[in-house]
């Protein structure tokens, strides 16, 4: 990887995470809305909802360090992670499929991920997760789940009959509702996989064993 397309994720990166910041307080209507009924997917269409560039990283060091090329990313949104994902994609000749829910958030990550000169190393899936990966039926190296909580243990059991030895999954998010039932089921399953928590107990590291 040359300094150029360094120079350029970098700063579509940091352009992102500082737009992320200006749009914190769109979060917050959502959380309002929240109050009178139970959170729907519509009510975060304009706000980022990032991993951190500290996660970022991480990822993406995890996925250098164990070669990972086939990338499995729940909850697209604007695109920052996947951007971490992809960079890390190009350097081990790998590639990410991503899948958002909304239209409009697709679209924008589309661009932001093109910005980042990184189009050729993702596949942007527009839709239910339980839809567009449905059919994905290569061997998973890495799983990321961000998407809507409720989906992370059937989108994990969906995909599980895809995972090897080693396989890593990253699951943002453990700190908060709807993530129960995932955690249990993968807690539980300590002969088959390894799990610890991390940043604080908000993310869960596991590798099949």
């Amino acid at each position: 990887m040359n300094i150029y397309e360094i120079n350029t994720v970098e700063h579509t990166l940091d352009k992102l995470h500082i737009d992320a910041k200006k749009d914190f307080l769109r979060i917050g209507k959502g959380l309002v809305k929240s109050a009178f009924r139970p959170m729907q997917p519509n009510d975060f269409e304009h706000a980022y909802l990032p991993v951190s560039r500290e996660q970022g990283k991480i990822m993406k060091q995890l996925i250098l360090e164990n070669n990972c090329k086939s990338i499995i990313e729940f909850g697209t949104s604007f695109g920052i992670s996947s951007i971490y994902l992809a960079d890390a994609a190009r350097q081990t000749g790998g590639h990410v499929v991503t899948t958002e829910l909304l239209k409009t958030k697709a679209k924008k990550a589309i661009k932001n991920i093109e910005n980042a000169g990184l189009t050729d190393y993702v596949d942007v899936r527009i839709g239910d997760a339980m839809e567009t990966l449905k059919d994905y039926d290569k061997p998973i190296d890495f799983l990321f789940l961000d998407g809507w909580k409720d989906l992370y243990l059937p989108l994990f059991r969906l995909l599980e009959p895809h995972f090897h030895k080693d396989t890593l999954i990253y699951a943002d998010n453990m700190d908060m509702t709807g993530t129960q039932e995932y955690a249990n089921y993968i807690l539980k399953r300590k002969n088959n996989y390894a799990t610890h928590a991390i940043h604080r107990g908000k993310a869960y590291l596991s590798k099949v064993i």
